[in-house]
């Protein structure tokens, strides 16, 4: 499902229109895009947990040339499925 399907979805379930669901729909995934930038969670309850993991730096090698490589500590967001989805998905 891609998000024009899902805006279908979610506005055939809600009764709103397409363009009123879809503005949703981007405000929702703008709000936690924003709230993990800042470094917070994003905790729904029976869905799961959006959050930052903090990868430390470390050395990887280049596949071509065998050379050595820095790599820099970087931030990577992480999704933690809730007991409710988890129930949902194995039904």
């Amino acid at each position: 499902m891609n998000k024009g399907e899902l805006v279908t979805a979610m506005s055939e379930k809600t009764g709103l229109s397409k363009a009123q669901t879809g503005e949703a729909l981007d405000a929702a995934l703008d709000t936690i895009q924003e709230a993990l930038s800042k470094g917070d969670e994003v905790k729904i309850v029976g869905f799961g947990t959006f959050a930052v993991a903090h990868r430390a730096a470390g050395e990887a090698r280049n596949p071509r040339t065998g050379e050595k490589v820095q790599v820099p500590a970087s931030k990577t967001p992480k999704f933690k499925a809730g007991a409710g989805l988890k129930d949902a998905v194995n039904k």
